[in-house]
């Protein structure tokens, strides 16, 4: 370049000196030389780079230049096996491709509501899972297969090292690799499945708003309001059992069955749960502190009965077959069991127990005594419904609490039972009624032993002890029932005697002898326990009866007709005026002990109407005859006297009508316990507390008022 440079300044234009314009000219064209010359330098650097880069390119190509012409030097048996292997490798490689690109080309359809058309989905997707199979069964292979060749052209030579380490690490990354072969379409389309399932379930779940029979005895909703015997041929309509059915299938195969279950168990569960809670059951959530007795709450326990049974036999027998019908051919043998378990819990059965719990747990009396015997009876009727439905191994908790139930409700009854003798044979510590009549403890077990008699209660009592006693390893005795009803027969016989002489007043103890023995006679007779006693037994009762008549008209009326005795009286005018004082003394004296009688029987009652019109003809008979007689005998001479009515109170009509008065029953009374006296007698004048109830509180056991 020097050399160059030197050849062009000495071929350059010659200044010359002594020009002035010329000299001008010529560095004019010293500087265009320049220019050029530093714009051929610039072309020249630049070719000169671009060289440079081109070197790098093919330095860099070189490798695979060499890797490329390689196989040319290689033996031609090398690369003739190089096409064998490469072909093996390179045809299941691309059927995978080809599988692949298919698979993703179900991705928009897949991505739709599966509602839209359901079986188009299903068939879609089983496709899927068909191709997600054979890549799963053959990318391995095809894998296997590139891995093989590789070896093939490392062991031949036949390819760079470099090339085949990259080739080796992708084959290893697919190889190793955990994701899923769809990226996860399958997946997104199963949760869209199931959520199809959820709302296929719940738009199809319509809870039933049902009305049950009004508040009956058992007996009579057995009879006039029988509940219904179906409520639908399906909870489910078919077309939807059938699609419901069709997805399973595909959750089924894909392991998801359990998620479904679980959903189902859920939304038919609630379904359940919403249809009884359209009957109105506030009432189940009553605690034990909250009633004293089962007859403060009689009405909620028929409803209970009635709710339990229309749930037992309608809402869960339902669900039964229906949870058979959709998960029976699914999973293992109690996989549909434990849907169904889960169902029955949800929708309340638990509390439908627990009430009945409740109702054991309530204060022990005779009136539970029989709403005991009325759930043993309701529950044993439902035995075959609760074992079928619930008999099985997930159901395990309903067992126990059921199981449970039963027994609380069978000892309970037992306790009260084997008790009544005892609390009736207290009775005889208790005052009899000041009033004479028949206490409240004899016409309530009366009536209490002739239901335990009867048809509803007799056969359930026995069963009950006869489980009871094959609890305890024992052998029911035969004719127990019938023979610890006659020991509270014989107790409240006694307990007649005893009360009978607690009375100050004779009178009274006749009275109340009287109504006493009656009663037993009239209310036994031709009923259950009538036909217990024997006829003799009845007929001694009816003997008393009229052997305490008898003493009460002698020793109460029976003392009245002395006084208007004759015996004296002398109706000559010698003797008149003290024949006059006489007889208007007797009058006196018949109208005190008449007034007193009175006094006593106005507060004392005869309930039976037979009876006591009998004794008060009787009284009559007694009283007025002589009473009239003496009247109209005597009566003019004491009439002469201006204080006539002093001695005088009564006409014959209106004694006899004072008399018919009297022990009249009174349907509202409240009459009230006589204080036992020291002595053991019942003092008249003491009043205690009234009758409010047939049961006392419980600080006294279940002990019944007299």
């Amino acid at each position: 370049m020097a050399r160059r440079s030197s050849s062009l300044f000495r071929g350059g234009p010659k200044v010359r000196g002594g020009g002035g314009g010329g000299g001008i000219e010529n560095l004019l064209a010293v500087r265009r030389s320049l220019e050029s010359i530093l714009k051929k330098s610039r072309a020249l650097a630049s070719a000169v780079e671009n060289a440079g880069l081109g070197i790098d390119e093919i330095y860099h190509r070189l490798p695979d230049l060499e890797a490329a012409v390689r196989p040319s030097g290689a033996p031609k048996g090398a690369l003739a096996g190089a096409g064998s292997h490469i072909g093996r490798a390179v045809s299941p490689g691309s059927v995978v491709l080809k599988v692949f690109d298919a698979l993703h080309g179900l991705e928009p359809f897949l991505l739709t509501d599966p509602l839209d058309d359901l079986q188009g989905y299903l068939s879609v997707l089983k496709r899927l899972e068909e191709a997600i199979q054979f890549l799963g069964d053959n990318c391995g292979h095809a894998i296997q297969w590139l891995e093989d060749s590789v070896d093939y052209l490392e062991e031949s030579s036949l390819a760079d090292d470099r090339y085949l380490a990259r080739l080796r690490t992708s084959l290893k990354s697919l190889k190793d690799s955990k994701s899923p072969l769809d990226g996860g379409l399958l997946d997104a389309a199963l949760e869209r499945l199931e959520s199809a399932f959820r709302r296929l379930l719940v738009d199809s779940s319509v809870s039933l708003a049902l009305a049950l029979p009004s508040s009956k005895p058992l007996n009579a909703i057995r009879e006039d309001q029988k509940l219904p015997q179906v409520i639908a041929p399906s909870p489910l309509p078919m077309p939807v059992i059938q699609q419901l059915l069709s997805i399973l299938d595909r959750l089924s195969a894909n392991g998801r069955v359990e998620r479904c279950s679980k959903i189902y168990a859920e939304v038919r569960g609630s379904n359940a749960q919403a249809t009884l809670g359209n009957l109105g059951l506030d009432y189940l959530s009553i605690s034990a502190q909250e009633f004293v007795d089962v007859r403060r709450i009689d009405v909620e326990i028929v409803e209970w009965m009635k709710h339990l049974e229309f749930a037992v036999k309608h809402v869960l027998e339902a669900e039964f077959k229906l949870c058979y019908e959709i998960f029976g051919r699914f999973g293992p043998p109690d996989f549909w069991k434990n849907c169904f378990a889960d169902i029955a819990t949800q929708a309340g059965l638990l509390s439908f127990l627990q009430f009945g719990m409740t109702v054991t747990e309530s204060r022990t009396d005779p009136d539970k005594l029989l709403k005991l015997l009325e759930i043993f009876g309701f529950l044993n009727r439902l035995r075959s419904d609760f074992n079928r439905l619930f008999g099985m191994k997930p159901c395990a908790k309903i067992q126990s609490i059921t199981r449970d139930l039963i027994k609380r409700v069978i000892d309970g009854a037992c306790e009260i039972f084997f008790d009544l003798h005892n609390q009736a044979k207290s009775q005889g510590q208790r005052p009899p009624p000041s009033d004479g009549g028949v206490p409240k403890v004899v016409t309530f077990l009366v009536d209490y032993c002739n239901r335990l008699l009867g048809d509803d209660h007799k056969p359930l009592l026995t069963q009950v002890l006869d489980i009871h006693q094959s609890w305890r390893g024992e052998n029911l005795q035969e004719g127990l029932v019938t023979k610890a009803i006659m020991e509270i027969i014989v107790a409240l016989e006694r307990n007649l005697e005893a009360w009978s002489k607690a009375y100050d007043d004779a009178t009274l103890s006749y009275i109340f002898s009287i109504n006493t023995h009656s009663y037993f006679y009239r209310q036994l007779k031709g009923t259950r326990l009538g036909d217990l006693l024997d006829d003799q037994r009845l007929r001694d009762h009816d003997a008393l009866t009229d052997y305490y008549s008898t003493l009460y008209l002698r020793n109460c009326w029976g003392r009245l007709p002395p006084f208007l005795s004759r015996k004296g009286l002398i109706l000559v005018s010698k003797g008149r005026a003290a024949t006059i004082d006489l007889v208007k003394k007797r009058f006196t004296a018949f109208n005190e002990a008449f007034d007193e009688i009175h006094r006593k029987h106005s507060v004392w009652v005869i309930p039976d109407k037979d009876l006591r019109e009998k004794l008060s003809q009787l009284a009559v008979q007694t009283v007025v005859p002589v009473y009239r007689s003496f009247l109209q005998s005597y009566g003019s001479l004491v009439k002469q006297d201006s204080n006539s009515d002093k001695h005088i109170k009564h006409t014959a009509e209106s004694l006899e009508n004072s008399i018919g008065s009297l022990f009249q029953h009174k349907p509202a009374r409240s009459p009230s316990l006589q204080a036992a006296q020291s002595n053991g007698k019942v003092n008249d004048a003491a009043r205690i507390n009234q009758y409010q109830s047939p049961l006392l509180d419980e600080n006294v056991g279940f002990g019944l008022y007299v």
